[in-house]
């Protein structure tokens, strides 16, 4: 019928992982991209002929090394018959089908590199855990797709995969002797697969795991062991939390989360897993922590998994410590997933260096969240020039840093930049100076969580902003003038700059 379009039904694959070592594979072509398919064939342990004139240098250096043999002249027929598989990598597209029909002919399977209608077989986008190998394929027909899909996988599978699969295989044959039930049988695996001796795995403790293992083998336990993990889920932007704690989450059973961590990261977090939010109140921090401990205690003790979700990360200001101490006296298993702090987050997104070699050559984490921690401070070491202050859980308590700096010394010019909701959408950037700090901070009504960062980077706020709005309190002109010249001047002069930043 005129104007029908008919297509072929999709083509359907039948998955097949082959055994390419000590086998012969003929690759035609010399490129880059037949050099990506040499190194995934040396991978697998092929005995790979190269046909081709030139070659890339890394194909040529294979080829002096012995790993990789040689044909530069034009291809021959009879080359193809002690191989087993083919792969036409050639930019001639008559080259390619004739060395796919020829290998057809001797019932080889042949891959043409991007040309589905050519190959015999296709090679999927792999994930890598030897021995465990997944590969996904959409059959030539949308292969960034694939790819895209494989890219997701990688962040939820944890690179000890591999070494739980060898442990398994090598136990195997006791296990199926141990257990002559199938439901039995799974029931080990599934302990096997999720519980301490996977954990000891992620930790690098292969040892220990195989201890453990042996010891659930010889005497299997009644119920399963419940664990905690410690997760820094980031200032509060999905992006920064680490591929380990998106892996945590999604194999949690229950989440402990702080009221500061942002919706869009518990989001991440598996769909059935049971939430409770346990942010302290002001007053009654003491309290709440106890009850955080006897959470974490009773969850685990009945066999679940536990995250222990905190803003930032758990050993920054986070009271991680004493929540691995309790763990630790109750015999509970734990692990650690670090995340990115809050000084390190807001000063990257507010465009802020902490360290510079013409202005900072450190920084200084402290918090000044209560009048008792003023105490406790060294004020004379924090007012020295050339170091960058960080400092957390200070918004109540702006009026007393700026007064007791200045009064040990601190220069007034001296810039600050005071992000609030670092790297979540409604970030703003305050910035002035010292002399100027707690009657900004008011102005703008800035509130909790925010972060002030103080000292003669700050300055550059201005012109290396780059996330959200422009900084309130100078304009990106003005603040862009002041760090041109504090790049452009030499060290001995940037008093000349804090002036300037002063009048800005």
């Amino acid at each position: 019928m005129a104007g029908l379009l008919l297509q072929a039904a999709p083509l359907k694959l039948y998955p097949l992982f082959a055994d390419l070592s000590r086998r012969a594979v003929l690759v035609v072509g010399g490129g880059a991209v037949a050099e990506r398919k040499v190194a995934a064939l040396l991978d697998a342990g092929a005995q790979v002929t190269v046909n081709a004139p030139a070659l890339t240098p890394l194909l040529r250096q294979w080829v002096e090394q012995g790993t990789v043999a040689h044909r530069p002249e034009a291809f021959r027929e009879t080359w193809l018959d002690r191989v087993w598989l083919v792969v036409a990598a050639t930019s001639d597209r008559a080259t390619n089908a004739l060395i796919a029909e020829l290998a057809g002919l001797r019932r080889l399977f042949v891959n043409v590199v991007d040309d589905a209608q050519l190959s015999s077989f296709h090679v999927p986008a792999v994930i890598d855990r030897a021995p465990l190998t997944i590969a996904i394929s959409s059959g030539g027909q949308a292969p960034m797709l694939a790819r895209l899909l494989r890219e997701r996988l990688e962040t939820l599978l944890d690179h000890s995969l591999g070494a739980l699969a060898t442990l398994a295989a090598r136990l195997r044959p006791r296990i199926r002797l141990r257990f002559k039930q199938p439901a039995a049988r799974r029931r080990f695996y599934e302990t096997l697969f999720a519980g301490p001796v996977a954990t000891l795995l992620r930790q690098g403790r292969e040892a220990e795991a195989r201890l453990a293992a042996e010891r659930a083998l010889a005497d299997p336990p009644g119920a399963s062991t419940g664990s905690v993990v410690l997760v820094g889920a980031g200032p509060g932007d999905p992006g920064l939390l680490t591929l380990r704690g998106l892996r945590a989450l999604n194999e949690a059973d229950v989440i402990l989360h702080d009221r500061l961590v942002s919706a869009e990261v518990l989001a991440l977090a598996r769909r059935d897993a049971e939430r409770i939010e346990v942010g302290k109140q002001a007053g009654n921090h003491h309290a709440t922590q106890a009850q955080i401990h006897d959470l974490m205690r009773a969850h685990a003790s009945a066999g679940r998994r536990v995250v222990r979700l905190k803003g930032g990360d758990p050993f920054v200001f986070g009271r991680g410590g004493e929540e691995l101490e309790f763990l630790r006296a109750h015999g509970i298993p734990y692990e650690v997933v670090p995340g990115i702090t809050a000084a390190l987050a807001c000063a990257a997104y507010a465009g802020v260096p902490l360290t510079h070699r013409e202005h900072a050559q450190s920084v200084r984490l402290l918090t000044a969240h209560c009048q008792a921690s003023h105490d406790t401070l060294d004020w004379s070491a924090l007012a020295q020039e050339k170091q960058t202050l960080a400092v957390y859980m200070g918004v109540a308590e702006l009026a007393t840093l700026q007064s007791k700096l200045l009064e040990h010394g601190r220069a007034p010019a001296t810039p600050f930049a005071l992000v609030e909701n670092g790297s979540r959408a409604g970030q703003r950037v305050v910035t002035g100076t010292l002399a100027q700090l707690a009657e900004r901070a008011q102005a703008h009504a800035v509130r909790s969580p925010a972060l002030l960062i103080l000292g003669e980077v700050a300055a550059l706020a201005g012109s290396l902003a780059w996330f959200g709005a422009p900084p309130l309190g100078a304009s990106i002109r003005d603040f862009g003038e002041a760090g041109r010249a504090a790049r452009a001047r030499p060290p001995a002069r940037q008093d000349d700059v804090l002036a300037a930043l002063h009048q800005a």
